[in-house]
């Protein structure tokens, strides 16, 4: 079967679109013929991660498709049925961290950038039905990482002010509709005109350029809660338009690995620092139900043929998206 593969050597010399063996599932096992899969940022960074192996592995988190097979033992899932696969590896419940043994599909672990995916049955879950197959192939990882942001970890509440820093990414978005279905207001920042044009167009109550006074283009309002993924490009400026008592929730490092707190403004402030990443298969569940209930669709950007990866590797590496990148199978 066809496979978007990393190999040797590092970095995007090493991507490939390559032939690999067809899946069998074993006990508790599916297979899933992929429909469509989705890009994230992760799937860049793996290419740059050292491995203990050095044997190809099938990148990919996201995807969709039709159970092809099911291994012995297997009674949730029928041949022919049209599903989601939960990214998320060893983390059943939700809980305050994931437990030991965590990890994501796709490096080590072969993911979802193929014809066909051999997963966990626990690791299947049934297509939201308004969603088309290159809308749910997108889908997993980011809205899973969105949902524990903004409703496990952040705790939204309705009429709540949310701030999201450099709005284009898959999370951001997700955040954005997910926080807008919520009831919350929603600010989003962006140094592209286009990509703040495009929020309010998608639901934002308020779209600032993040090269400006932060302070000045939301007249002095402050927010109660912060979800960002930037780093420490935004960090002050986030940490100054949060209210008294308000909470940050961190899942990224865009702009670079190390912040600076200010300690003094930090504590009077009395603020709520919180990191996240991903979420449980009961979180993804949940997910599911919202997704489906308010019947929120991924912002599309562009989708590829499996064989074209490598432009849609770079267009994410340029960060020219606003939303997802997907692969469409034939």
């Amino acid at each position: 079967m066809k496979a978007v593969v990393h190999h040797q050597p590092e970095g995007f010399d090493g991507l490939k679109v390559t032939a690999m063996e067809e899946p069998t599932p074993g006990p508790g096992e599916v297979t899933v013929a992929l429909k469509a899969s989705g890009l994230n940022h992760r799937d860049i960074w793996t290419l740059f991660r050292k491995r203990e192996s050095s044997d190809p592995v099938i990148l990919g988190s996201d995807g969709a498709g039709v159970v092809k097979a099911v291994g012995e033992g297997v009674e949730s899932f029928r041949v022919g049925q049209e599903v989601v696969i939960n990214p998320s590896l060893g983390w059943p419940v939700k809980s305050e961290a994931p437990p030991a043994g965590f990890e994501i599909l796709g490096a080590p672990t072969h993911g979802t950038f193929a014809e066909e995916i051999r997963i966990r049955a626990e690791n299947v879950e049934p297509k939201p039905t308004h969603l088309t197959w290159a809308e749910a192939g997108v889908l997993p990882l980011a809205a899973l990482t969105a949902y524990r942001a903004l409703f496990t970890r952040g705790q939204v509440k309705e009429g709540e002010h949310l701030l999201i820093p450099g709005i284009g990414s898959g999370v951001a978005t997700f955040l954005l509709q997910m926080a807008k279905a919520a009831g919350a207001r929603v600010t989003v920042t962006s140094r592209s005109e286009e990509k703040r044009k495009q929020a309010l167009e998608l639901g934002a109550d308020a779209a600032i350029d993040s090269h400006g006074d932060w302070a000045e283009q939301m007249k002095g309002e402050q927010v109660d809660l912060v979800i960002d993924s930037v780093g420490p490009a935004t960090f002050d400026q986030c940490l100054d338009r949060l209210r008294p008592g308000g909470r940050l929730v961190n899942f990224g490092e865009t702009s670079g690995k190390t912040v600076e707190i200010p300690l003094r403004p930090f504590f009077f402030g009395q603020f709520t620092l919180m990191g996240t990443t991903m979420g449980s298969t009961e979180e993804f569940r949940e997910m599911l139900r919202f997704v489906s209930e308010h019947r929120i669709r991924p912002v599309m950007d562009r989708t590829y043929p499996l064989s074209e990866a490598r432009q849609a590797f770079l267009r994410m590496e340029e960060g020219k998206q606003f939303g997802k990148i997907g692969f469409e199978n034939a």
